[in-house]
């Protein structure tokens, strides 16, 4: 990683980031802000410059000697939460040093700052609380909605919106106003896997009060303490929200997070068709596992049209999965909707969904059986329809740990030579299933992808019992929805398309190390995120470019310069070159305005 010297064919670009760093902040000042902040690796002459000589130690130290340092500490934290409060100082200080040491360290750093840490994070967010970040929106002050994301930012300076309503949060459900750090983990995912500029980005929560009532009893609770508020002043709330920050910040990508399951859906629904935005439980979600598909399909010689696939769990995920794939297939064979609907069977609570089903949502209804065609079934749980619709691939969303006993295993690999099976309810202790389990009931033979990480699991498995190590995929959204975002956010896509997502989800599945070696992992793994990002980045923005929704001139046609333009405007965790420059004159990011409240022009005059 290098930051010194700028890019002859596109360092010209907006969001360039090599090069000198121009900086109108001297001394304390320069010291207490993350994004200049170097700590010991200001070199002799930027101490000279910024007026710092004093106020560091006399050694100069490279960045690797720092994350060597940071990486001590943060071994020497008592537990995971701990770790991830430690990482959050770290960001809180040097921006740069946090995301370097995430990057040298992410397989191991991933469920720290992610799930499932993460999640144990964000149910404590009112004990741990030390400084706000992001913006707080709440339901009872709807006029304020404009006037307080405008504290964030001018026009030109939002890349990427991340917004929750805290509802259903990493499978531990309503968190209320402590969804802001889903918000704000997931901006963190965006810069470190898809290099998205972490000056450019805006986390969002919309407090509607919470159902939860240990929260609710909690003095130090520091969300709306009442019920949620629904209905139509809940759809004015977000409506509201949508709309000023459309007007706000026109260039953003808009990325919902983690909104309740009779939520998630329609606010997508509504908005999908008239701004750039995405749900990740939603798409992502969908998007991955349809990698995951293509991948196991590729090992067993199959084709998306002898897909016969049943979701567990029809919820929000689910439904998304059921939807990515149902896409893919009408788009790859050339049919109806309806029709590819037909390979595919949600299983929720009630049993399978049929048309008998009460109180099915319209995601739902799409996806609903005929009654008739189970008649002859009397209980449609499960194992029944395992032995009716004897399924390839079997897909888990229900958050009901162990749902996929040995029973069901078994029955399915009765059918199948290769059955594909995918647990990927969050966090791991409400995974359907364990690796282990679903490789000794299938000799091996099961191809596994999961919703949390899980060890290489070893078994006699090989040529003549021979044992045989089987790594698992994870099933994680981020080798996805990062390098959507980008491409989206490069090619200032004017929506995000089906075609773009069929695109991002072949990106991903291009890369599956499955394709080489049929016992490796369905998916790639986070040590590569960084090259997943530009591969699907680049698939979304040829198919944004062919469906005429990019809006930016100049996009390389041909792929190698199509990369090397998303790679000169990824930010990576380098230091650049401080330039000094004086405050009168100097841009918004020089004088270290960017996201900090005050100092902004009126908006009038943006």
């Amino acid at each position: 990683m290098s930051s010194d010297t700028s890019n002859k064919k596109f360092g010209h670009l907006p969001l360039s980031t090599n090069g000198p760093l121009e900086c109108a902040l001297k001394g304390t000042v320069l010291l207490n802000h993350p994004s200049f902040n170097k700590g010991s690796a200001f070199t002799p002459r930027e101490r000279n410059d910024f007026q710092l000589a004093g106020l560091l130690p006399p050694s100069v130290q490279t960045l690797e000697q720092q994350v060597q340092r940071a990486y001590e500490q943060y071994s020497m934290q008592a537990d995971d939460l701990a770790k991830n409060t430690f990482l959050t100082s770290m960001k809180e200080q040097n921006e740069v040093l946090y995301f370097r040491l995430l990057h040298d360290h992410l397989p191991e750093m991933f469920s720290i700052v992610y799930t499932p840490t993460e999640g144990e994070a964000i149910q404590n967010y009112s004990r741990l609380f030390r400084r706000p970040e992001g913006v707080f929106l709440n339901i009872h002050d709807v006029d304020r909605v404009s006037h307080d994301l405008s504290l964030w930012g001018t026009t030109e300076d939002i890349d990427y919106i991340v917004v929750t309503d805290g509802e259903e949060i990493l499978g531990i459900g309503d968190q209320g106003c402590g969804g802001i750090l889903i918000s704000i983990a997931k901006l963190a995912l965006t810069t470190i896997c898809a290099g998205i500029h972490p000056n450019r980005v805006l986390p969002v929560v919309l407090d509607c009060g919470t159902d939860n009532e240990k929260l609710l009893k909690d003095d130090l609770y520091l969300g709306l303490r009442e019920k949620r508020v629904r209905g139509e002043r809940y759809d004015k709330f977000v409506d509201e929200f949508v709309r000023a920050a459309r007007k706000l910040y026109p260039r953003a990508y808009i990325h919902f997070e983690d909104f309740g399951f009779d939520n998630a859906r329609r606010i997508l629904d509504k908005y999908r068709p008239e701004i750039p935005c995405f749900n990740d439980d939603v798409q992502g979600t969908g998007c991955v596992t349809l990698a995951a598909i293509f991948a196991a399909l590729h090992v067993t010689k199959q084709k998306l049209e002898d897909l016969r696939l049943v979701v567990f769990g029809a919820g929000t995920a689910g439904v998304g999965v059921a939807d990515q794939v149902r896409d893919a297939i009408a788009t790859e064979g050339g049919i109806s909707k309806e029709d590819a609907a037909k390979q595919i069977w949600l299983i929720d609570k009630p049993g399978l969904l049929t048309t008998s089903t009460e109180h099915l949502s319209v995601a739902q209804k799409s996806f609903a059986r005929s009654e008739k065609e189970w008649e002859d079934v009397e209980e449609k749980d499960l194992l029944a329809v395992i032995k009716k619709v004897t399924p390839n691939v079997l897909i888990g969303t229900s958050t009901k740990p162990k749902a996929f006993t040995e029973e069901v295993v078994k029955e399915m690999a009765k059918h199948v030579e290769r059955p594909v099976i995918l647990p990927l309810s969050n966090p791991t202790r409400l995974h359907e299933a364990v690796p282990e389990d679903l490789l000794k009931w299938t000799d091996g033979k099961a191809l596994v992808a999961t919703g949390s990480p899980f060890k290489p699991v070893k078994g006699p498995w090989g040529e003549d019992g021979k044992e045989l190590e089987i790594e698992v995929a994870e099933c994680n959204n981020s080798v996805v929805f990062p390098g959507i975002g980008l491409g989206a956010v490069l090619s200032r896509a004017k929506l995000v398309t089906d075609k773009m997502l069929v695109a991002a989800v072949s990106g991903v599945s291009e890369l599956s190390p499955a394709l080489k070696d049929n016992t490796a992992p369905l998916l790639p793994g986070v040590e590569v995120v960084r090259e997943v990002s530009v591969r699907v980045a680049r698939k979304v923005i040829q198919a944004a470019v062919k469906e005429g929704v990019a809006t930016v001139e100049g996009i390389p046609e041909h792929e190698d310069d199509l990369d090397e333009w998303i790679r000169e405007q990824m930010w990576d965790p380098v230091y650049r070159p401080l330039k000094f420059v004086e405050k009168e004159g100097a841009t918004r990011e020089a004088k270290g305005e960017m996201r900090v409240v005050g100092s902004l022009p009126k908006r009038e005059e943006v």
